[in-house]
């Protein structure tokens, strides 16, 4: 478990959960066909956060685990599980490699935006362990930003590039360790746990306008990390970002267009 990468992601749980997107529902019929059951018996949500993608599962699951290191996302998680009546959630502290869940139970096991900052042959092992014979494995990510339109992508690009250049040149992002998302699908091969591996992509779309997209954007842990290292809205070039986006998107509803890449493994 790499403590930089928890630290990262600590103190922004509330803007995380409000401005990120929840993961397609096509994923639930994909990963169930896959699993070869009608309603998964227990699904694990590894790495999951504040509980967007452990939801999903809700009316699909019988049970659902979602296991995540940071208090301050896990606390998220509850805060939204307890505004319903779903009595078949859980999130308990635990990492991608430590889950502490029986051997063979799980028919699925999912990473929703969260593979890249794990170990990940020590992932694969402790998924493999906990899922029980042609079990599957599914690690997704988005890619950022969402479609909306050019102007509007390009402020997003040029803010995210700013606010990174300030982290690296103050050492502010010093031992956190992430693997490219392109290898994902290789590493998953080369492990050895998964009998098949493949890649698919999905889509969908949610209402946003220019508050969502500049949301999106502080709900990146390289941005949180300068606002919480004391770094003003106008050091980090907040507000030249918010007038661009403005411009180019308004305070109108557009559909954001995310595009998840998913990596599979089965059992």
């Amino acid at each position: 478990m790499i403590l930089a990468n928890i630290e990262r992601f600590s103190g922004f749980a509330d803007v995380y959960d409000r401005y990120r997107p929840q993961p397609p529902r096509v994923l639930i019929e994909i990963l169930t066909q896959l699993a070869e059951v009608e309603r998964p018996r227990l699904v694990v949500d590894v790495g999951s956060g504040t509980g967007l993608s452990t939801m999903l599962w809700a009316n699909d699951a019988r049970e659902i685990i979602g296991i995540e290191p940071s208090a301050d996302m896990r606390a998220q998680a509850d805060a939204r599980l307890a505004a319903t009546n779903f009595k078949n959630i859980r999130f308990v502290p635990g990492s991608s490699i430590e889950t502490k869940l029986p051997a063979a139970r799980a028919d699925i096991v999912t990473c929703s935006q969260s593979l890249h900052w794990m170990e990940p042959a020590p992932t694969f092992a402790e998924s493999a362990r906990i899922l029980r014979a042609g079990g599957v494995f599914a690690a997704y990510d988005c890619d950022w930003p969402p479609t909306v339109n050019e102007p509007a992508e390009r402020a997003y690009i040029d803010f995210i590039a700013g606010a990174e250049a300030i982290g690296h040149a103050r050492g502010w992002y010093r031992g956190v360790q992430r693997s490219d998302k392109e290898g994902h699908l290789a590493r998953m091969q080369a492990s050895g746990k998964f009998r098949h591996v493949k890649e698919i992509v999905v889509h969908h779309a949610e209402p946003g306008d220019a508050d969502r997209l500049i949301g999106i954007a502080l709900s990146q842990g390289s941005v949180a990390t300068l606002l919480k290292r004391g770094l003003s809205e106008n050091e980090i070039g907040l507000p030249q970002f918010r007038a661009r986006v403005e411009r180019a998107v308004g305070h109108h509803a557009l559909s954001f267009y995310f595009g998840y890449r998913v990596r599979l493994g089965i059992i």
